[in-house]
């Protein structure tokens, strides 16, 4: 007679805990900081259209590591339990600790109960009224949820990142000088910068990047991505140059392209993408 296979509970658990934890170190590190006027957001992520970082409502930022349909299916029903609670309550009763507190209960049973744990690493962040009342609530790959002061760093080379983020980050900086400090310590041990070291790192490039700010001067969503020229001039490189093409008269959009810097535009105007106003076409009706 065959003995079945038998493996203790705490085995078990370490061996998903060693195999979430390869899956999620393979990814590209992302940081979470605090500024002035908000909180911040940067990931190494060279995609355009595959996002880690998101928005899940008024006040509520997402950020992830791992892989991506996994945290991608958990940033969505983050957004539908948001959007539930805020009708059937009050939008103000929307909160990052709600939100960081039912993904726990996902990740915890998904880690006890199924064979394979997720591999995933999750920020939920919350702007506040005033900097002592934002939150930042980091989730680990088997439900345990831990409030962090100033900073999280997630994925990658973290704790690299972590060291480098407590020698240069103070509270209180503004927008550009965070960001200049947390795309500093990913750049840091990045594998893109790695082959162009000399006597130092090379830095991301605005491409290699994807960045969002939980601006608390913004009346309702406070979410608003920084892209193009926004970024670039935030990372004190300049607007992208190309080479002269010929004139065009392709379609133009309604509204500017998305941040000014350095306030990312007027935070009282949701709609203009950090625009200034309206433009005439819009005004008379038409898509511009």
């Amino acid at each position: 007679m065959t003995m079945p296979y038998y493996a203790s509970a705490e085995q078990v658990m370490r061996d998903r805990s060693e195999y979430a934890r390869k899956g999620i170190s393979r990814g590209r590190s992302v940081a979470v900081l605090t500024y002035a006027d908000g909180v911040l957001l940067i990931a190494e992520n060279p995609s355009s259209t595959l996002h880690k970082i998101g928005e899940i409502y008024d006040r509520i930022g997402f950020a992830a590591v791992g892989r991506y349909s996994e945290f991608e299916s958990l940033r969505v029903a983050g957004v539908r339990l948001a959007d539930v609670r805020g009708y059937s309550y009050n939008r103000r009763d929307v909160t990052g600790r709600i939100v960081a507190n039912a993904y726990a209960q996902t990740l915890g049973a998904i880690f006890t109960e199924q064979m394979k744990p997720y591999e995933v690493e999750l920020c939920v962040a919350e702007v506040g009224e005033t900097p002592e009342r934002d939150q930042l609530y980091r989730l680990t790959f088997d439900g345990s949820v831990v409030d962090e002061p100033d900073f999280v760093v997630m994925g990658g080379q973290a704790d690299a990142v972590t060291g480098h983020l407590r020698e240069n980050f103070h509270s209180g900086m503004g927008l550009a000088d965070a960001l200049k400090v947390g795309v500093d310590a990913l750049s840091a041990v990045s594998p893109a910068t790695a082959g162009s070291q000399q006597g130092g790192h090379a830095r991301l490039s605005a491409e290699q990047l994807e960045v969002a700010v939980l601006d608390r001067r913004r009346p309702k969503r406070a979410f608003r991505r920084v892209v193009g020229a926004a970024l670039h001039t935030l990372l004190g490189d300049g607007a992208p140059t190309t080479a002269a093409a010929p004139e065009t008269h392709a379609h133009t959009p309604s509204h500017p392209a998305p941040g000014t810097p350095a306030g990312l535009g007027d935070p009282a105007a949701p709609d203009t993408a950090g625009g200034t106003g309206y433009d005439e076409h819009a005004e008379d009706g038409g898509e511009g």
